[in-house]
C-alpha cells in the first residue's frame, strides 16, 4: 500500500468509493466507437470520405463514400455487427463514372428494400444521376433512373448534392444545385414511377442555390415539402392537378441564412440550423405557423466558438421522446475537431451539453445528420480516422 494511504480506513474508502459510483450514475459519461476506419481494405477499396449513414432498422447501416473502390468513384457501402462486438463492412456498388461517380447525400429505403440515391457528378450527361439500388440474391444491381442536364440549357438541373425523399407512393424527390430555368438557382425535382420507367418534372425553380442545395427536403404527413432555399425556408403543397404550390415560410437576413437540413416535429414546428448568432459561430432555431398564417423563428441556441462547439451547419438534429435535440459541430469542442451535442429542454428552453469532442483519429469535422436509437446511442460518420479517410462511429450514454 502507499505510505500517503496506508492511514485511510476501510469504511473511508467505502465511502469514497459509494460517493464516486453516485457522481458518475448522475454525469452518465459518454463513450464513443470508431465502428469502422475507412481505407482500412488495399487500395481504399473500401472508400474513402463517408457521408451520413441510413438504418435499415435491423441494426445495420447504409451509406455512401465520396472516393475509393474499385474505381475511385465511391461506393454504397453497408455497416452490420459481426456478433463478437465489431462491424463488417460490406461495398454494395462500385460507382464507375458511367453509373454516376462521387456520390452525394444520404440514402433511403422503400417498402420493397430498394435503396435511391444521388451521384454529384458522372452519368451519361456528367451533372450526376438519381439511382436505384436493388437486391438479387447475395448481390445489388445498381439502375440509373435519372441523368441530369439532359434537356436543352440543363434546364433539369444538374449537380445533385442531397440525396431524394420518398413518398407512400415511391415517388422521390431532391434538389440540384445549379441549373435550372430560372438562372442557374437549382431545382427541386419529382421522379415518378411509371410502366415504362421513369418520369421526371421540376416543381420549383429557385430553390437552391450554392451553399443551400446540400441540405436536402423534408415532407410532412399530408404530404407538403420542406425545404432550405436560398436564404429561405419555403414550402411546396401539392395543388390537386399535379401540379406544387411554393410558399416562402421565412427569410433570413445575411449573415444569417439557414444552412441545415430541416427537422418537423408532430406539432408541424421546423427546426433547422443556421448562420450568427450571438458568437457569429452558429446557432439552432425553431420556426413555427402561427394563427395569421405568417411564420416566427425562435434562436434555441447559439454556440459559443468554443468547447461547446461551431458550426453545426450541415446535418440537421434529432429529437429523442423527451424533446431533447442531439446533433453535430464541425469545428470546436475539446481539441477543435468537431463535436456531438445534446440541447436538453427544460421548462421551454435548452441547455447544451457536448457528449463527444473528436480529435482527428476518432473523427473529424462531423458534417452529416445522427442516427438515433431506442436504447439513446447515436451514430454517424466524419472525416478523419486512423486513415485520414473517415469513419463512422457510435456514441453511447
Amino acid at each position: 500500500m502507499h505510505p500517503a494511504r496506508s492511514n485511510i480506513s476501510v469504511v473511508t474508502l467505502a465511502v469514497l468509493c459509494a460517493l464516486l459510483l453516485t457522481g458518475a450514475r448522475a454525469v452518465r459519461a459518454q463513450t464513443e466507437t470508431v465502428l469502422w476506419n475507412f481505407c482500412s481494405v488495399g487500395n481504399c477499396s473500401d472508400g474513402i470520405g463517408p457521408g451520413g449513414l441510413t438504418s435499415d432498422g435491423a441494426g445495420n447501416f447504409y451509406g455512401m463514400t465520396v472516393r475509393g473502390g474499385e474505381y475511385d468513384g465511391g461506393t454504397a457501402f453497408e455497416l452490420s455487427p459481426n456478433g463478437s462486438g465489431g462491424w463488417n463492412e460490406t461495398v454494395l456498388w462500385n460507382f464507375n463514372g458511367a453509373d454516376g461517380v462521387f456520390p452525394s447525400g444520404s440514402l433511403i429505403f422503400d417498402s420493397l428494400g430498394n435503396i435511391y440515391g444521388t451521384t454529384f457528378t458522372g452519368g451519361a450527361n456528367g451533372y450526376g444521376v438519381v439511382f436505384e439500388l436493388s437486391p438479387t440474391g447475395a448481390s445489388w444491381t445498381e439502375t440509373v433512373l435519372y441523368n441530369f442536364c439532359s434537356q436543352p440549357g440543363c434546364a433539369d438541373g444538374g449537380y445533385p448534392e442531397s440525396g431524394v425523399i420518398i413518398d407512400g407512393a415511391g415517388n422521390l424527390y431532391g434538389t440540384t444545385s445549379n441549373f435550372g430555368a430560372n438562372d442557374g438557382q437549382g431545382t427541386v425535382f419529382e421522379l415518378s414511377p411509371s410502366p415504362g420507367g421513369w418520369t421526371y418534372q421540376v416543381i420549383y425553380n429557385g430553390c437552391c442555390k450554392n451553399d443551400s442545395s446540400f441540405t436536402g427536403l423534408t415532407m410532412d404527413a399530408a404530404g407538403n415539402i420542406f425545404g432550405v432555399g436560398h436564404r429561405a425556408i419555403f414550402e411546396l403543397s401539392p395543388n390537386g392537378n399535379g401540379g406544387w404550390n411554393p410558399t416562402v415560410l421565412y427569410s433570413f437576413s445575411i449573415p444569417q441564412q439557414p444552412t441545415s437540413a430541416l427537422t418537423l416535429d408532430q406539432a408541424g414546428n421546423l427546426y433547422g440550423a443556421a448562420a450568427g448568432g450571438s458568437e457569429k459561430v452558429g446557432r439552432i432555431y425553431k420556426l413555427s405557423p402561427t394563427e395569421s398564417g405568417k411564420w416566427k423563428i425562435k434562436n434555441l441556441y447559439s454556440f459559443k466558438g468554443g468547447t461547446d462547439g461551431s458550426g453545426p451547419v450541415y446535418g440537421g438534429i434529432v429529437f429523442d421522446a423527451a424533446g431533447n435535440i442531439y446533433g453535430t459541430t464541425v469545428a470546436g469542442g475539446e481539441y477543435g475537431d468537431g463535436t456531438v451535442y445534446e440541447l436538453a429542454v427544460h421548462k421551454g428552453s435548452y441547455k447544451e451539453k457536448v457528449l463527444w469532442s473528436f480529435n482527428g483519429t476518432d473523427g473529424y469535422q462531423p458534417g452529416d445528420s445522427l442516427i438515433l436509437d431506442s436504447a439513446g446511442n447515436l451514430y454517424g460518420a466524419t472525416g478523419g480516422g486512423t486513415n485520414d479517410a473517415g469513419v463512422a462511429f457510435e456514441v453511447t450514454p
